[in-house]
């Protein structure tokens, strides 16, 4: 089977700026990727070259087996793209970006308009349809962007950094309708400065550093790699902490943490560490509101790989 996306060896070099050296993607048809780096990475570079903007130094990749240097224009009928700056016409209407764009991609005026009008709805932007872009909200103006790049019904839409610039609802809407198109057999290439987001849409996620790829695995599978899990135990009684304290030092892999004044939290090597603190618990007579067993965040996988947190990445 093809894969919707596949990339080998990639290799982009401005002057004497490396910034891809190499790298490898395979995306299947229908899942999500997540592409991940600190600033400057390469990521923006990557889906440059996949959406036929820049031709690769060395390497080669393919949209649908389509090659995206030699078929390029077959590979643009084929893919969509939504950048981190709105592309939209401020100056014109909602409806009339999106005919404007459907006419470039040689739909007829009247197919153009039908197209934009399905859009304008599935995006909740009918009521705004007739008003000038510039009138639009961030919000607003983002779900154009993402409609204007869906005009062509393509089967592989790249998303470099699709909510910057969102507030946390906003976000969520955007969200939502990402999962819809994925529900609906879209392939899609998600770059992002948020690392929640690509935990809560990407199949499978990819680590960019200095133009390399340094991890590639699913979510759970990257935060396996960085190594142990965190068991929390918040006793009923604090009375209790300093028995919770020394039960849990048996089982942990360094003496316990203290996060908050009634809760305690300790490394251990893997989930049978849990039974067996709940049995010690249970003999002890301690009775506890919260004990949890918690694979590392998002955002310590990324710290570890990169040694930047999140408020570098771009």
């Amino acid at each position: 089977m093809t894969a919707a996306i596949e990339a080998h060896g990639l290799i982009k070099r401005f002057g004497k700026t490396t910034a891809l050296n190499g790298i490898d993607l395979e995306v299947e048809e229908g899942r999500v990727l997540g592409v991940l780096g600190p600033n400057g990475a390469g990521k923006t570079t990557a889906v440059r070259i996949l959406a036929t903007l820049l031709k690769p130094d060395g390497g080669r990749a393919s949209i649908g087996g389509l090659d995206v240097v030699h078929d390029a224009t077959a590979v643009r009928r084929r893919i969509g793209l939504t950048g981190q700056f709105a592309s939209i016409d401020e100056d014109l209407t909602g409806m009339q970006n999106l005919v404007m764009i459907g006419q470039l991609l040689h739909l007829s005026t009247r197919q153009a308009k039908v197209r934009a009008a399905e859009l304008l709805a599935e995006f909740d932007l009918t009521d705004a349809a007739g008003r000038l872009a510039k009138t639009y909200s961030g919000g607003m103006r983002r779900r154009l962007d993402l409609s204007a790049s869906l005009i062509g019904r393509p089967s592989v839409v790249y998303l470099d950094e699709p909510t910057t610039g969102l507030d946390p609802a906003k976000r969520d809407d955007v969200w939502d309708m990402i999962r819809t198109l994925v529900a609906q057999g879209t392939t899609i290439l998600l770059t992002t400065q948020y690392l929640e987001e690509a935990d809560a849409l990407a199949n499978e996620i990819t680590v960019i550093d200095h133009g390399t790829i340094i991890a590639h695995d699913t979510p759970r599978g990257l935060k396996r790699q960085v190594g142990g899990q965190t068991l929390e135990v918040r006793p009923n009684d604090a009375a209790s902490l300093p028995r919770v304290r020394e039960l849990l030092t048996r089982f942990g892999t360094r003496e316990p943490d203290q996060p908050a004044p009634d809760l305690l939290s300790v490394p251990v090597v893997d989930e049978s560490a849990l039974t067996d603190v709940v049995a010690a618990l249970a003999a002890e007579r301690i009775s506890v509101s919260e004990l949890s067993l918690r694979l590392p965040s998002l955002d310590e996988v990324f710290y570890s790989l990169t040694g930047q947190n999140k408020k570098e990445v771009a």
